[in-house]
């Protein structure tokens, strides 16, 4: 399931909402759509969802991404949650406060390409830290085009 959650929001529910905002809405350029549809669904509500997850279930984390049982580790990945859940809610928010989206861009670039770049560094990576590794450093990617492309524009 983790994967599939993974998959839709860094990939297939932008992908699809991009689509349909061009075809049945007539969208608009293909860089504000990337932009809008990115930040809510890789950004939005990916960080806002884990975040939730993250203060119900601080031990999921710990243990499957960071494969800690530190009861110490627990308050740490609820305090991330929370951090997730504010810039979620936010990421949801810039699809009605469209200028909202070039800050949260550049929020996500800098949060995903430095959770990649740590997570690369850890030698010892499982499968689920694997997964949101690629997934980390896909998002921070995809927000550096955003950002170069709307800023160079």
């Amino acid at each position: 399931m983790y994967y599939a959650i993974v998959l839709a929001f860094m990939l297939v529910l932008p992908l699809v909402s991009i689509a349909v905002d061009a075809w049945w809405f007539g969208g608009g350029p293909l860089l504000a759509l990337v932009g809008t549809w990115f930040v809510f669904w890789s950004v939005g509500v990916r960080l806002f969802t884990a975040g939730i997850r993250q203060i119900a279930d601080p031990a999921f984390t710990a243990k499957a991404i960071f494969e800690t049982t530190d009861p110490g580790a627990r308050i740490v990945v609820q305090e991330l949650g929370f951090a997730n859940v504010a810039a979620g809610a936010v990421g949801i928010l810039s699809f009605w406060f469209p200028v909202w989206v070039l800050p949260v861009s550049l929020y996500a670039l800098i949060f995903y390409g430095a959770a990649a770049i740590k997570h690369l560094m850890n030698a010892n990576r499982n499968r689920l830290e694997t997964v949101a590794t690629i997934s980390d450093a896909w998002i921070a990617v995809v927000m550096l085009v955003f950002l170069v492309g709307s800023l160079t524009a």
